[in-house]
């Protein structure tokens, strides 16, 4: 067998190994071979990468918004060059199928376009002044280095997300990528570097996460902070960037709920659904989770969703006609066997699914179950894996209350012909996304939210470069 890869830092222009050598072994979940290795960085490798993003954030302030613009562009031309062999890393260490994969990179690549046209608009404005031969201005200026902390379920895109909106607004970038898939994260990096970025303005970490946070978010030289993650972990982390006044953007966890009205398409509402849920093996925060189907056609729903889910066929993410693949670690099955194993004893219906598929990988079935009660486990935590709960109501304010129900507020869904029910369900559901009779999120140019538990901030659409923005306020009376 060939020595797994050794995945290096990216410090001051340099890939470098761990101060102390120090690595962890990342894991194929398909069959939990190591497939490499990825230095761990040390306290003093972080410094060294702060000192880094202060050299510069000095430079890319300065550099034309022009300028920054080309070279994202760069990147991404670099990144759609190589997206094939990003495509595979992606598999490897995640478990995700290859199409999946290649549409994570085909998205990833519409961000940074999207967002080295959106750089070169960050526009200031004249103040009509009070007095005679002053000008008043608001100017828009990059807030200063930013931290970005990103996940394993997405490497890339999630990544892109805060690296291209940073430095379209023209700050420098320190990324902790997911160590658990960070082969992706690698090449990304590679391909900003590749495409002309300059030393310093972009740095690379891996390592142990709360040694990470706890010495960057706080370091005074640190200006910004975005994570995506659990809502357990944000919430320290808002709160440790709090205390030291740093800009903060929060993507954290979902139980998005989708209501089927009894008018709707059924069939379309099923296969949407069924498709989107089981997206990623359904790690995903924004993944349909509690569904919420009028009396009327409960059961035609169900017989439909059911039939889209056995037709699912699970495996390797490399191999022919697989559709989704492994969850990316053994940690995920526990919890898939807990949550169903609870909601069962609780009362709730397994209409299909509901097992480990046997051998070494980490592969659940895709699950669905129905009539679950409230109190389960289930239904009130992010289950982040292939778990579907399908549940009735009789009117739309019971669904309604059902929906709003969890301090989560990122995604929902509904579906219905009818639009005064459409315009009802936009407005009176409590998420930062809605969407009704398709799936429109996470485009580059809409913007991508959450409110309650679920974060603050965006990371799509103009709104995503507000967090690495500052306004500042000019008056200049001449004597």
């Amino acid at each position: 067998m060939t020595s797994p890869d050794l995945l290096r830092l990216f410090i001051a222009g340099e890939w470098t190994q761990a101060s102390d050598g120090a690595t962890l072994d990342v894991h194929d979940p398909a069959d939990s071979q190591c497939v490499a290795r990825v230095a761990c960085a040390t306290r003093s490798d972080v410094e060294r990468a702060v000192a880094s993003a202060v050299r510069g954030f000095a430079r890319w302030q300065a550099t034309p918004a022009r300028e920054r613009s080309a070279m994202l562009d760069a990147a991404a031309e670099r990144l759609q060059q190589r997206a094939d062999d990003v495509a595979r890393l992606i598999t490897r260490e995640q478990g995700k199928p290859l199409a999946e994969a290649h549409s994570e990179i085909r998205g990833s690549i519409e961000v940074i376009r999207w967002f080295a046209e959106e750089g070169r608009r960050v526009y200031g404005r004249v103040i009509a002044p009070r007095h005679a031969h002053t000008v008043q201005m608001a100017v828009r200026e990059p807030v200063g280095p930013v931290a970005a902390f990103t996940p394993w379920n997405y490497p890339v895109s999630q990544a892109v997300r805060k690296v291209a909106a940073a430095l379209a607004a023209g700050c420098s970038v320190i990324l902790k990528g997911a160590e658990e898939a960070p082969s992706s994260v690698v090449a990304l990096v590679e391909a900003f570097i590749d495409a002309g970025l300059p030393p310093d303005v972009l740095n690379l970490l891996f390592g142990r996460p709360a040694d990470i946070s706890a010495f960057l978010i706080p370091h005074p030289s640190m200006r910004a902070v975005t994570f995506t993650g659990s809502t357990a972990v944000g919430k320290q982390l808002a709160a440790l960037a709090g205390a030291h006044m740093k800009r903060v953007t929060m993507e954290l966890g979902g139980h998005a709920p989708a209501i089927v009205c009894a008018d709707a398409d059924v069939d379309h509402a099923a296969r949407m659904l069924a498709e989107h849920k089981f997206h990623n093996a359904g790690q995903s925060c924004i993944a349909p989770t509690r569904i919420l189907v009028e009396a009327a056609v409960f059961d035609a729903f169900c017989a439909r969703f059911v039939e889209k889910t056995n037709s699912l066929r699970v495996g390797r993410g490399t191999d022919e006609g697989v559709t989704m693949g492994p969850l990316a670690n053994a940690r995920r099955v526990t919890a898939m066997r807990r949550l169903t194993d609870d909601a069962l004893l609780v009362g709730a219906r397994l209409l299909c699914g509901g097992e480990q598929l046997p051998g070494t990988g980490a592969f659940w079935q895709p699950t669905v179950l129905a009539n679950v009660p409230a109190g389960a486990a289930a239904m009130n935590e992010e289950p982040f894996g292939p778990l579907a709960l399908v549940n009735r109501f009789d009117t739309l304010d019971d669904a309604v209350a059902e929906a709003n129900r969890l301090p989560y507020g990122l995604a929902a869904y509904a579906f219905t012909r009818s639009q005064r029910k459409a315009s009802e369900l936009g407005s009176r559901i409590a998420a930062g996304m809605v969407t009704i009779n398709e799936y429109g999120l996470a485009y580059a140019e809409v913007p991508f939210n959450g409110i309650k538990d679920s974060g603050f901030g965006s990371e799509g659409g103009t709104e995503a470069l507000e967090s690495f923005l500052n306004t500042k306020f000019i008056s200049h009376r001449q004597l």
